[in-house]
């Protein structure tokens, strides 16, 4: 259970960094959010 609520947690993650980044400061933003969003998941 706990994997797949964070595959969707992360897909989710994912899919909103990769609509919102317009630059590449952006795009380390958005993925240090997708390791937050990950390790909240987890925890």
């Amino acid at each position: 259970m706990k994997l797949k609520l964070l595959s969707v947690a992360l897909l989710g993650a994912l899919l909103a960094a990769t609509g919102a980044c317009n630059t590449v400061d952006g795009l380390g933003d958005d993925i240090k959010s997708v390791g937050r969003a990950g390790k909240r998941a987890i925890d």
